[in-house]
C-alpha cells in the first residue's frame, strides 16, 4: 500500500474541516457562480466528494487514518441522541407502512441483483465470475451481500460461512466501498431534486410534511439564543449517552457471545447480535428517544439538532475519505458486477416506489438502510429533515436483523448463477 502524502490525523482532520468550511461558505452565497453551482449540486454531496478527491489524489487515505472510526463510534451516536431529542413517535408511526415496504424492496433487489449481475457479466466475461473451491467469485460476492443487506457483522458472517480466499478478500471490500459510495452519491444528488422526483412518483408526502411542520413549530416555540451553559448541557447529554451506549453495548455483545451459542457462531442468523456497533447504535437511539419524554426535549430550541448536524457532516467527510476514485478501474469486471447489482437494486426500488406512490425519502432511506447501514442511513434521512433521522436508524436496525438470512439466500442464488 502506497503511503498518502499526509498521515497525521490532526492534519487530515484540519483538511476535512477546511473542505466543510469552504463548502458551507460558498453554499451560503445567494448570487453568482456558487449560487448556480449549488442549485445543481447539493452541498452534502460536495462534503462527500471533496474528501474523496483528496483521497484519490493520494493526499489522505482512510487506510492510514482513524478518523472514520472516531466519527462513527463517537460522533454518530452523539448525533443520534441530539437529533432524536425532539422526536415525535406518534408522528413517525403515522408515516405508515411505505417505509418498511421500500426497505424490504431494497433487500429483495440486493438478493436477486447479485445472481442476475453474475449471469449478465458471464455472457461477455465468464472468467470474471468463475473460480474454483474457495477462490470462487460467488463466495467473495456473498460478503458484499452481507454488507449491503446488513452491515459489517453480517459481512463477517458470510466470510466465515463461505470461507472465501482471504488473500482475495480485499478486492471484494474494494467493490463494496466503491459501488456503495457511488450509489450514495447518486442518492444525495437526488435529495436536491426530491420535490421533482416526488411529483414524478405521484407520491403522497403529507405525513412527512406534517412531521416536519410539527417539529419546526415546536422548535420555533422554544427557540432561544443558546448560552455556554446550553452547549455544555447538550454535550453532557450527548457524550454521556455515548459512554452509556459503548459501556452497555460492549457488555451486551460480550455476554451474548459468551453465553448464547447462536450469537457466537458466525454462521448463525443471530450472529449480528454479537456486534458492539449494533448495540451502540440501538442504545444511543433509545437514550435519545427516552430524553424526548423529558424537559431535555427543550434543548432543541438551543440548537440540539444543529449540533448533531455538525457531527453528521464530519461523519460524511470521513465516509468520503474511503472513496479512492483511482481504484475504480483496478478490476473493471468485478466493478461491473457491482454496478449492475446496485442498478437492479435501484431499478426495483424505483418501480415499487412508482407503483405504491412512495416518496423519494422512503426510497433513499430504505436503500441506505440496506446498503449503507447505521452509519449512513441517518445521514441521508437527516438531509431531508433532522426529525427524520430516527427513521433511518430504525430501518438500519432491520437491516442487521435480516442481513445474514438475506445474504445466505443471495449467496446460494449466486452459486447457481455462476454454474449456469
Amino acid at each position: 500500500m502506497e503511503q498518502p502524502l499526509i498521515t497525521n490525523d490532526s492534519v487530515v482532520f484540519g483538511l476535512l474541516t477546511l473542505c466543510l468550511g469552504f463548502i458551507f461558505y460558498t453554499s451560503s452565497k445567494q448570487t453568482g457562480f456558487w449560487s448556480k453551482f449549488y442549485s445543481v449540486v447539493p452541498a452534502i454531496l460536495m462534503c462527500y466528494v471533496l474528501p474523496a478527491i483528496l483521497a484519490s489524489a493520494g493526499i489522505i487515505s482512510d487506510e492510514t487514518s482513524n478518523l472514520y472510526f472516531m466519527a462513527s463510534r463517537y460522533l454518530l451516536p452523539a448525533a443520534l441522541v441530539l437529533m432524536t431529542l425532539s422526536i415525535d413517535l406518534k408522528a413517525i408511526a403515522n408515516l405508515g407502512s411505505k417505509a418498511l415496504i421500500m426497505f424490504f424492496t431494497g433487500t429483495v433487489g440486493i438478493i436477486i441483483g447479485g445472481p442476475i449481475a453474475i449471469l449478465i457479466v458471464s455472457i461477455f466475461s465468464p472468467e470474471t465470475v468463475g473460480g474454483n473451491d474457495f477462490d470462487a467469485v460467488w463466495r467473495g460476492l456473498s460478503t458484499i451481500a452481507g454488507s449491503w443487506i446488513g452491515g459489517g457483522a453480517n459481512q463477517a458472517a458470510m466470510l466465515e460461512i463461505f470461507r472465501y480466499n482471504p488473500s482475495k478478500y480485499g478486492g471484494m471490500v474494494l467493490i463494496d466501498i466503491v459501488v456503495a459510495n457511488i450509489w450514495m452519491a447518486v442518492l444525495l444528488f437526488g435529495i436536491g431534486r426530491s420535490a421533482r422526483i416526488d411529483r414524478w412518483l405521484k407520491a403522497d408526502t403529507s405525513a412527512i410534511t406534517d412531521l416536519r411542520k410539527k417539529v419546526t413549530a415546536f422548535t420555533d416555540k422554544i427557540t432561544r439564543v443558546p448560552t455556554l451553559n446550553d452547549y455544555m448541557i447538550m454535550l453532557f447529554l450527548a457524550f454521556t449517552a455515548v459512554g452509556i451506549a459503548h459501556f452497555f453495548g460492549d457488555a451486551i455483545s460480550v455476554f451474548l457471545e459468551e453465553n448464547v451459542a447462536a450469537v457466537s457462531n458466525k454462521k448463525s442468523f443471530l450472529s449480528f447480535l454479537g456486534s458492539n456497533f449494533f448495540w451502540m447504535v440501538v442504545i444511543a437511539t433509545l437514550v435519545g428517544i427516552g430524553l424526548s419524554f423529558t424537559k431535555a426535549k427543550n434543548y432543541e430550541g438551543a440548537g440540539a439538532s444543529k449540533l448533531g448536524g455538525v457531527f453528521i457532516y464530519i461523519l460524511v467527510a470521513t465516509i468520503g475519505m474511503k472513496m479512492d476514485l483511482g481504484k475504480v478501474l483496478e478490476n473493471p469486471g468485478l466493478i461491473a458486477i457491482g454496478l449492475i447489482w446496485i442498478s437492479i437494486h435501484a431499478g426495483l426500488l424505483i418501480l415499487v416506489a412508482k407503483l405504491i406512490k412512495a416518496p423519494y425519502f422512503f426510497l433513499a432511506v430504505g436503500s441506505q438502510a440496506n446498503v449503507g447501514g447505521a452509519a449512513s442511513a441517518p445521514v441521508v434521512a437527516a438531509e431531508f429533515h433532522p426529525s427524520l433521522t430516527s427513521v433511518g436508524v430504525l430501518l438500519a436496525v432491520f437491516g442487521y436483523v435480516v442481513g445474514t438470512g438475506g445474504a445466505l439466500l443471495c449467496a446460494y442464488l449466486m452459486e447457481i448463477a455462476s454454474k449456469v
